[in-house]
């Protein structure tokens, strides 16, 4: 028997948005924050760093997927080698072969298209969803109720107007990092249960390309457990005739996922500790207040108003499928370390479940929906174009105080170009306003456009006017050009202990080549002096000769160390007395109190 439903949708209310409005939003809001700008802080340069290793390994192109790649010795926490071969693939084509792009623009391209395909897959997925019997909207008895395809189009172009509304895809999305490649393959998983019903062949091959590919890109336990969650879900679904067949199917991929990652050893498990878990959960919720927003109050209502579907024994595949990855992706996000990056995996899900809140509106929570959003980003606009004209232009005074304030030694160059988009994309937004004020026909994705333009809106005004001072202070541009007019263009430098952006940075920006001073001839030469010295003491029949000698690494005349290791180091090369080492100059990085990088200066 068949749970009603509560979405009681007329013909009128499901036309839809016209197709180059979506798409040029679309596009709009990938391509901004990827374009410009230089790698940053610090996920996103350390995955770029693993790439241009790759492409200075000498190896075949075709081995990377296979290889782990390292910065100063130190290997990804994230182990997706596939990610960051992608990257090397981009980079080697477009710049090396092409020379197109730079390397950091080039190594963009793929994760463009990651995001690209998220926003596809997730289209796609709410489109066969709201096709299941159970989502469909109520049949009226003299009819004019909305045409499923209608009524399945219309609530797919809302997803994508949702998931674009995010917070937190805004940033974390906008990285060239394994986690975009992950959310890419997550939108496939969900994609492919989502069309099982409907087109099992090609749902089977697309959920297998997504579960191999995420367990490829890093996630291997995530993959399975959402296999197994799905065939779980294909086995109850009244609703198809072969869902056993498709369950089976299912449970065969997740065995050919355990299968592949356990003969290329990709099962780690970087779980935390329950006692820091359970201290985690306050701050857990706190971000998914404002990661999630502004999905999860949608969330809420959808799981509210269609409460009779999820929780009957009946399963409805709209509710179900996206509620499987959104409590999976949850839990994992409570469990491990990087819970912005493991949460960022379930917005596909979480835009899914609100677009089909929207049916159940009320006309009061439509209204509170729209004036919010209206003043929130509409506020938002005004100060960014506020804090660009202060530093600018020096006033309004005070901001024009911080700004410096926060990110010492910017100065500010104005760009047409950049000036005249910001005004279109500004008066874009007063266009929308002004359309969805007036008297328009009904549409179920009209509660969704305010929230979508105005995230988009001020999204391309901070990665247009505020890019220079936002790339000046989280990228590295500035702190490795600093470094360069202090020691010139040397033909090396030692290292000790640098992070892995800093390592990147410095060998990118400027070209620089860096050699492990732990390694170093210097250093070991003065511990087997320390050795030799110590030997006579003790034992004169274990005297170390005079002709060992190290001799495989160069001598370089500067020696650069990350701050928190500053005293650690001097304390090593006082004791082994590793040549005579001053400090030439401290610099630290703009708009970070807490990154230092100390020079040091061989005495000849």
């Amino acid at each position: 028997m068949n749970t009603p439903t509560p979405a009681i949708v007329p013909q009128y209310a499901v036309r839809r948005l016209p197709l180059w409005a979506l798409l040029a939003l679309s596009a709009l809001y990938v391509l901004s924050g990827f374009v410009g700008r230089a790698p940053w802080k610090a996920a996103d340069i350390t995955a770029f760093g693993y790439m241009l290793e790759l492409t200075h390994s000498g190896l075949s192109p075709w081995t990377w997927p296979s290889i782990t790649p390292s910065l100063g010795g130190l290997t990804p926490e994230i182990d997706s080698t596939l990610s960051y071969a992608v990257g090397a693939w981009s980079i080697e084509f477009f710049t090396n072969h092409l020379h197109w792009f730079a390397a950091d623009t080039s190594a963009c391209i793929p994760f463009i298209i990651f995001l690209a395909l998220t926003l596809l897959c997730t289209w796609h997925s709410v489109y066969y969803l709201a096709l299941s019997p159970q989502a469909k909207p109520v049949q009226f008895a003299f009819g004019g109720q909305a045409n499923s395809n209608d009524y399945a189009l219309a609530l797919a172009d809302a997803c994508v107007l949702a998931l674009i509304a995010t917070l937190g895809l805004a940033q974390l999305g906008h990285e060239s990092t394994p986690t975009v490649a992950q959310l890419g393959m997550v939108s496939l998983v969900m994609l492919g249960f989502s069309m099982m019903a409907f087109q099992p062949l090609k749902a089977q091959v697309i959920l297998g390309t997504g579960l191999f590919g995420l367990s490829l890109m890093g996630a291997p336990s995530l993959s399975v457990i959402l296999g197994l969650g799905g065939a779980c879900v294909c086995a109850l679904d009244k609703d198809s005739n072969s869902s056993k067949q498709h369950s089976f199917m299912m449970l065969i991929l997740c065995l050919g996922v355990a299968v592949l990652s356990h003969l290329l050893h990709l099962w780690q498990w970087r779980l935390a500790p329950l006692a820091r878990t359970w201290t985690e959960l306050p701050s857990l919720g706190r971000l998914l207040i404002w990661f999630c927003w502004p999905v999860w109050p949608l969330v809420l209502w959808t799981l509210w108003r269609w409460r009779n579907q999820w929780a009957s024994v009946h399963w409805s595949r709209h509710l179900i499928i996206p509620l499987l990855h959104l409590f999976v992706i949850s839990i994992a996000a409570v469990l491990t370390y990087s819970q912005e990056r493991t949460l960022l995996l379930a917005l596909p899900a979480m835009a899914a479940l609100a677009a089909f809140s929207l049916p159940t509106l009320t006309r009061g929570v439509k209204a509170l929906i729209d004036w919010f959003t209206l003043l929130l980003f509409s506020g938002c606009a005004f100060v960014i174009w506020v804090i660009w004209i202060a530093y600018q232009t020096g006033w309004p005074e005070q901001p024009a105080k911080n700004v410096a304030r926060l990110i010492p030694g910017f100065i500010s160059h104005f760009y047409v170009e950049t000036f005249i988009l910001a005004l279109l994309a500004t008066f874009t937004w007063g266009f929308i306003v002004h359309w969805r004020v007036g008297r328009n026909p009904t549409a179920l994705w009209k509660t969704l456009i305010l929230p979508a333009g105005g995230a988009a809106l001020c999204w391309f005004l901070v990665m247009s006017l505020w890019l220079p001072p936002v790339d000046y202070g989280r990228s590295y541009v500035a702190l490795t050009r600093r470094v360069q007019e202090n020691i010139g263009t040397p033909p090396c430098a030692y290292v000790w202990r640098l992070t892995r952006p800093q390592t990147t940075a410095l060998k990118y920006h400027i070209n620089l080549n860096l050699v492990d001073f732990q390694k170093s001839d210097q250093l070991l030469n003065a511990v087997l002096d320390q050795l030799r010295s110590d030997s006579i003491k003790n034992d004169a029949s274990k005297v170390i000769p005079n002709n060992t000698r190290a001799s495989t690494a160069p001598e370089c005349e500067w020696l650069l160390v990350s701050g928190e290791h500053k005293q650690e180091i001097q304390t090593i090369i006082n004791q082994h007395q590793a040549g005579n080492w001053d400090i030439h100059k401290v610099l630290r990085k703009p708009s970070d109190p807490d990154e230092d990088l100390v020079i040091f200066r061989h005495k000849q």
